[in-house]
């Protein structure tokens, strides 16, 4: 679904804002949703949706949103973690059923602390010894709930339950176990999704300081699910700022079949001042490159995101 003007724009945004409420809504409150099962199902039916339309767009919405706000922290969070895993999925060629029982993992994996991590996004303290506890202790609490709650399916209800343990196996991914192999996956996409979304008591971290933070010193699995990861979405995903070589800034539209050279919209001058219109560039084209990733704080101007993105469109479809 290309953006074409501004009502399509706030369509377009208004659907993935959607799905996330929703899905704020179930995690929030899983006991009282009738055939859990079936609405997690399909959440994820939605998001494959939107990710058909345009995965680039959806990329852009969804890291935008997950820099700019912390509100409703637990469920942006899953949300982002689950398109990435997905992405991933899809890259590497999972069979079906471990694709649904990763993406399914990713949406509930913190339903059993929904509200602590919604509090932990805005609380400016360390956690406390009560709220340790429940951190520490999610994950296996988690997959009890997602068992009363009707999920029958043991990849997924296993995947939740390990995704904080690190594997003692260096073998490739693919030689890993079902559970072992998804659980990684998962555990490395949940601590960048969390790198690159603010909190009251730090910044968002950019894209590759993320990248370059959960990948390092493990083992050559974890590796692999990074690079994984690059493949799927750039080393400079849609939503996310860079700093180019002639010192403008850019936000990345789209990406390209080179992950490190992205179409970007150059919305900073070298001095900082605003650009208006946003200056389409292909970075795979010619300089001027990419110097360095951005953090989302980096750039206080509002945005002409429709506009961006129809820029984005015009890229697509010229190349």
């Amino acid at each position: 679904m290309e953006v074409r003007d501004d009502n399509e724009y706030e369509d377009l945004l208004g659907l993935w804002s959607d799905l996330e409420s929703g899905l704020g809504i179930l995690l929030s409150s899983p006991a009282s949703s009738q055939e859990f099962e079936r609405r997690v199902l399909q959440y994820d039916r939605w998001m494959q949706t939107l990710l058909e339309r345009d995965t680039d767009t959806g990329l852009y919405l969804l890291f935008q949103l997950a820099s700019h706000s912390s509100v409703g922290y637990s469920a942006s969070h899953a949300l982002v973690t689950a398109v990435l895993c997905h992405l991933i999925g899809a890259e590497m060629a999972l069979a079906a059923q471990e694709r649904d029982a990763l993406v399914r993992a990713a949406l509930t994996m913190n339903i059993a602390m929904t509200s602590l991590q919604d509090q932990l996004a805005i609380q400016v303290e360390r956690p406390d010894a009560r709220q340790a506890e429940a951190i520490r202790s999610h994950s296996a609490r988690g997959s009890d709930l997602l068992a009363s709650l009707g999920i029958r399916d043991p990849l997924w209800l296993d995947t939740v339950a390990r995704h904080h343990q690190e594997p003692d196996s260096r073998d490739e991914l693919r030689r890993l176990t079902p559970v072992l192999r998804l659980s990684l996956i998962l555990q490395v996409v949940d601590r960048y999704a969390a790198m690159i979304s603010p909190r009251r008591a730090r910044e968002a971290r950019s894209a590759t300081d993320s990248l370059r933070s959960i990948l390092n010193g493990r083992s050559p699995p974890g590796d692999e699910v990074g690079h994984q990861l690059v493949k799927a979405v750039g080393l400079c995903p849609p939503g996310t700022f860079v700093r180019l070589d002639s010192e403008e800034i850019a936000v990345v539209m789209r990406r390209s079949s080179q992950p490190n050279r992205p179409f970007v919209a150059i919305v900073l001058d070298a001095r900082g001042d605003r650009l208006n219109p946003p200056r389409l560039h292909r970075t795979a084209g010619g300089s001027p490159g990419i110097k360095s990733a951005l953090s989302a704080s980096a750039v206080q101007e509002r945005l002409n995101h429709p506009l961006i993105l129809q820029l984005g469109a015009h890229a697509a479809r010229h190349g």
